[in-house]
């Protein structure tokens, strides 16, 4: 018989690493063209995955700012890598924010509904 060990690392730890690399890559995209949009965007999604995180801390069945954060930085991200072809670092974000919608896409169909 299998012992369920439950996840290897929490959802929200993962969210941390995920804010945080936006963040980063907003700044690179400052640091690289000077682009202060790219800054400014890079902050307020890291300030709405932060925030999504928190609330997933608090509560694992509150994915839905997180969710919400992390789909539109796919969208947004992913055309951005599909017209300029560059991964860094458009290719990046857009790939990191998949596997989170992904993940929280899995959380959400596994939990049970209350």
């Amino acid at each position: 018989m299998q012992k369920d060990i439950g996840p290897l690392v929490p959802l929200h730890y993962l969210g941390f690493g995920y804010g945080a690399l936006v963040a980063t890559g907003g700044i690179i995209g400052y640091a690289k063209a000077g682009s202060v949009p790219s800054l400014a965007a890079g902050l307020f999604f890291r300030n709405l995955a932060g925030l999504g995180t928190y609330q997933l801390s608090q509560d694992p069945r509150n994915v839905w700012v997180f969710l919400a954060t992390s789909r539109t930085l796919a969208g947004i991200m992913g055309m951005r890598f599909y017209n300029a072809g560059k991964f860094m670092p458009a290719g990046l974000i857009a790939g990191a924010s998949l596997l989170m919608v992904a993940k929280l896409g899995i959380t959400v169909l596994s939990s049970p509904h209350q």
